[in-house]
């Protein structure tokens, strides 16, 4: 594998924190060039020219942190092309100055807490990804109240949802329980869980709409693929 592919294999690990799909399997990823000197350079790009800052700051800096991990990387250029902030954000995950300085006067500290809410938005939408294949195939929802994920087989879904919780530091060992709260981490009880898969249900076909007006932007914005995109 040259070390372009594995740097594309390093930023396919990198999401988009609002939509939880990978930055180059929605096509954010413009150019990614690595010299014979191992100089990474790679240009994000997003929907619009005012896609949130703080969403294209988490970006970038997880897209600078991937890349700079790649053995054959000597020096990592990320850069944001073509958006409002793009100076203060490349500038800052530049710097490593992190969001609040590369903000001053105007963010009011990083953004850990943005990145903790999207991702108990992925747990949930994950949740209805792993269960409602279960509630098809005839279970009701006090059976999957007391199953644990070792109860479920083996899928992308289940795995996903795995990553997804531990990432915010929820349990996700095989005997742990397969419905969590995602605020608190507890089980969630009998008499809770319709309103739960509910919930789950609705946060899923939100992302799922938002990442498809995303993907259309995108498309008609730039009408290229982007690098890695092709390889889905």
């Amino acid at each position: 594998m040259s070390v372009r592919d594995r740097v594309l294999t390093a930023l396919s690990t990198v999401r988009d924190p609002e939509l939880d799909e990978p930055v180059t399997t929605l096509g954010f990823v413009a150019s990614c060039e690595v010299s014979a000197g191992g100089h990474a350079e790679v240009h994000l790009r997003l929907p619009t020219y005012f896609c949130a800052p703080n969403f294209a700051f988490l970006m970038v800096a997880d897209a600078y942190d991937a890349v700079s991990t790649v053995d054959g990387v000597g020096r990592v250029d990320v850069v944001l092309d073509e958006h409002f902030a793009a100076d203060a954000i490349n500038e800052g995950v530049a710097a490593r100055a992190g969001f609040a300085r590369a903000f001053a006067g105007e963010a009011v500290g990083e953004l850990d807490a943005l990145r903790a809410d999207f991702l108990r938005k992925a747990v949930l939408a994950g949740t209805d990804q792993v269960c409602r294949p279960l509630l098809g195939a005839g279970l009701s929802a006090s059976d999957i109240a007391t199953m644990t994920i070792a109860d479920v087989a083996p899928t992308a879904a289940l795995d996903r949802l795995r990553h997804r919780r531990a990432e915010l530091g929820l349990p996700a060992g095989d005997d742990d329980p397969l419905l969590l709260d995602p605020g608190t981490g507890a089980a969630v009880p009998v008499e809770a869980v319709p309103l739960h898969l509910r919930r789950a249900r609705t946060t899923r076909t939100s992302l799922d709409a938002n990442t498809g007006i995303c993907r259309g932007m995108l498309q008609v914005r730039y009408a290229t693929a982007g690098a890695g995109e092709e390889e889905r």
